[in-house]
C-alpha cells in the first residue's frame, strides 16, 4: 500500500496469504469504509436490490452493493444521483459502491439476451449470434457503440469517455474501465478484434478518469478497475492482464481488474489463474458477474478478491432457495406443510422467523413479500459462505471447508451477469 494510495483515500492491503496457490486474504478501503476480502457483492442494479431495503443488505452482512450504469443513465439520470449526493446517497446506502460500465448491457442488447449468456465454449461459431425472435439494439464500432434504449427506443451512444462521465456522476467508491464484452460463440478474430478495442478504450478510460478526477474538486476519490477480455484463450486472457496490468496514461495507472466476459464453466479456474497469476499481485480483482456456490470456491482458490451477481437475487423471486444440502423450489408442493426454517443452520432473519410452509403459501399466493423474505435469505446465504471462505483461509482449512462444502450441495447452476 503506497502513501499515494493512503491519500487519495483507496487502498487495497493482503493481510494473508495461501501457503500455495493464489487465495489471499485482504482490505479493500474506500472513502465510505472498508470491505474484508473475499467478499461477495450483491447486486442493485437499478440502485436497489429487488424487494429489498438497503437496511436489510446492511443486517444481513453486505459490505457493499454494485449498481449499474447503464441502467441508471437510462433512468433517473446520472445527473440525479450527483444532485442527490452519488449512488450510496440517493439509496440510502453509506458502505462502500460499485458501478459496472454498461459494457456487459450493451453486449445483450447486440445479441438480443437479456439475461444470460453462454457459458459453454463447446458450441457453434458465429460473430453474428443473436437470440430468436430478438432485434438487434446495439451495434460496436472502434469508437464506442450504439444502441437503443430498452425503455422507449431512443437512440444513445456510448464511448469510454462517456461511460467514465456517467460512473463520475454517479459517484460509486469502485467503477469499471468501458470494455467490449463478447459471448464464446464469437469467432477467435472477433476475440482478437474486441481485445484490442477494449485495450484502446481502457487508455482512454484512464484519461477522461484523471481528467474527471481533477476537475471535479471536492469529491471522494473514485477508484477505476480495468476489465480483462480474451474468452476462452490462454494467450488472449495472458496479453490482455499484461497489457492492463502493466498500462499508464496520463500519469495514473489503473487501482484494481475486474476479469470479464463471458466464462466456460468449466475452465472457470484455469482462465482465472491465466489471468490472477499475470496481473500484479498487490491490486484487488473482482470477478464479474459470477456467483453460484460452487463457482465461488473456484474464484477464491484462483485468488479473486471480490464477486458480484445477480443469481441469488433473481432465483429468489422464482422461489428458488439456497440451503447446505443443495437449491430448491420452496413453492412445491412438499412445502405447503413443512414448518421448518428453509435452512436450519442459516442465520438469516427468514430462516429465524418464517417457514418453508408460510413462504410456499406466499409463492402460491402471489404475494409481494414473498420475494423479499426470499431474497434476504438467498443473499445473507452467499455473503455469509464467502465470509466463511475468508475465515477459513485464515484458519488454514480452506480446502477441508470446500470438500465438505461441495459434499453436501447437490444443485449445479449456470450463470449470469446482469
Amino acid at each position: 500500500m503506497s502513501k499515494a494510495d493512503i491519500d487519495k483515500g483507496f487502498s487495497f492491503a493482503i493481510n494473508h496469504a495461501a501457503d500455495s496457490g493464489l487465495a489471499r486474504v485482504g482490505t479493500i478501503s474506500t472513502p465510505h469504509g472498508d470491505i474484508q476480502t473475499p467478499a461477495f457483492i450483491p447486486v442493485g442494479t437499478k440502485a436497489t436490490v429487488k424487494t429489498v431495503l438497503p437496511e436489510a443488505m446492511e443486517n444481513l452482512g453486505a459490505q457493499a452493493l454494485l449498481s449499474n450504469a447503464y441502467h441508471l443513465y437510462l433512468q433517473p439520470g446520472p445527473d440525479v444521483l450527483d444532485e442527490a449526493g452519488g449512488l450510496g446517497s440517493f439509496m440510502n446506502w453509506d458502505k462502500p459502491t460499485f458501478t459496472d460500465s454498461g459494457g456487459f448491457q450493451v453486449l445483450s442488447l447486440g445479441v438480443g439476451f437479456k439475461k444470460v449468456l453462454a457459458m459453454d465454449a463447446q458450441t457453434f461459431r458465429s460473430d453474428q449470434v443473436i437470440a430468436k425472435n430478438k432485434e438487434r439494439l446495439a451495434h460496436v464500432d472502434d469508437e464506442g457503440v450504439t444502441f437503443k434504449s430498452h425503455l422507449d427506443g431512443s437512440m444513445h451512444r456510448f464511448t469510454a469517455e462517456v461511460s467514465m462521465q456517467i460512473q463520475h456522476k454517479l459517484g460509486a467508491d469502485i467503477m469499471f474501465a468501458f470494455d467490449e464484452c463478447t459471448t464464446l460463440h464469437n469467432t477467435r478474430p472477433y476475440q482478437e478484434l474486441a481485445m484490442s478495442r477494449t485495450y484502446d478504450w481502457a487508455i482512454r478510460c484512464l484519461d477522461e478518469h484523471k481528467r474527471l478526477t481533477d476537475s471535479r474538486v471536492g469529491k471522494p476519490y473514485q477508484a477505476l478497475f480495468g476489465v480483462i477480455q480474451g474468452a476462452q484463450y490462454e494467450d488472449l486472457r495472458k496479453k490482455a492482464a499484461s497489457d492492463l496490468g502493466g498500462m499508464s496514461s496520463s500519469g495514473i495507472e489503473f487501482d484494481g481488474f475486474g476479469i470479464g466476459g463471458a466464462l466456460d464453466k468449466d475452465s472457470l479456474g484455469t482462465i482465472v489463474s491465466w489471468v490472477n497469476s499475470t496481473l500484479p499481485q498487490e491490486k484487488p480483482k473482482h470477478l464479474l458477474g459470477i456467483g453460484a456456490p460452487e463457482d465461488l470456491f473456484v474464484g477464491v482458490e484462483n485468488g479473486v478478491d471480490t464477486f458480484d451477481c445477480v443469481l441469488a437475487s433473481r432465483i429468489a423471486r422464482t422461489s428458488a432457495v439456497y440451503t447446505m444440502e443443495g437449491r430448491f423450489n420452496v413453492s412445491n408442493q412438499p412445502f405447503i406443510r413443512d414448518f421448518n426454517p428453509i435452512d436450519d443452520e442459516c442465520d438469516c432473519y427468514t430462516c429465524t422467523n418464517y417457514s418453508r410452509a408460510y413462504l410456499c403459501h406466499l409463492f402460491r399466493a402471489k404475494e409481494m413479500v414473498a420475494g423479499t423474505l426470499a431474497t434476504i435469505h438467498n443473499e445473507r446465504f452467499i455473503v455469509r459462505l464467502v465470509d466463511q471462505m475468508r475465515q477459513a483461509l485464515l484458519d488454514g482449512n480452506f480446502q477441508d471447508m470446500k470438500k465438505e462444502f461441495m459434499g453436501r450441495y447437490r444443485h449445479k447452476s449456470g450463470q449470469s451477469r446482469d
